[in-house]
């Protein structure tokens, strides 16, 4: 068994995912998820501007968010967001006790804003989920300034300041 599978399950009987929607959603999250990748958090979730949607799975690893749709009327299966982590931005996360629910916003590469509330049934599930939260985007992402290599016009720490004059050649 695979780091996923072993990590996975455990997740979702802790979410208490019935075993048929895990097993419906499984083949789209092994399509998306590599072996070797560990799951943070399985949870259902849902859109606060589509309501009526349908329902939402988001699956947390330590490298992908991954949320899948499952639509109403049919009940038929289609990703939603299926991206590395670093390449999200402006992820921010509102933790309500009062509500027992956690919002989660993040900036996809394709620059749209993504929403998703995910609802506990205890306030104490709101902190650990806060926790988890912060352990997977704080604590394990780089700023984006640490992931800047150079830029243009900027004198680098190892040239001199003067501006560069070919040699002449006789």
């Amino acid at each position: 068994m695979d780091v996923f599978s072993r990590t996975f399950l455990p997740a979702a009987a802790e979410a208490g995912l019935a075993v048929q929607t895990v097993s419906r959603h499984m083949p789209v999250f092994r399509r998306c998820v590599g072996s070797g990748d560990a799951t943070i958090l399985v949870t259902r979730c849902s859109r606060p501007e589509r309501p009526v949607g349908g329902e939402y799975l988001l699956l947390l690893t330590h490298r992908r968010l991954v949320v899948t749709q499952q639509t109403r009327v049919l009940h038929r299966l289609r990703l939603h967001l299926n991206t590395e982590l670093r390449e999200l931005s402006n992820v921010t996360w509102s933790p309500d006790p009062r509500l027992h629910s956690v919002e989660l916003a993040a900036t996809a590469i394709d620059g749209v804003r993504e929403r998703f509330v995910i609802r506990t049934t205890q306030p104490k599930q709101v902190w650990q989920l806060d926790a988890l939260l912060h352990h997977a985007f704080r604590t394990r992402l780089r700023s984006a300034r640490e992931r800047i290599v150079a830029t243009i016009g900027e004198a680098s720490a190892g040239m001199p300041s003067a501006p560069f004059r070919p040699a002449v050649v006789r």
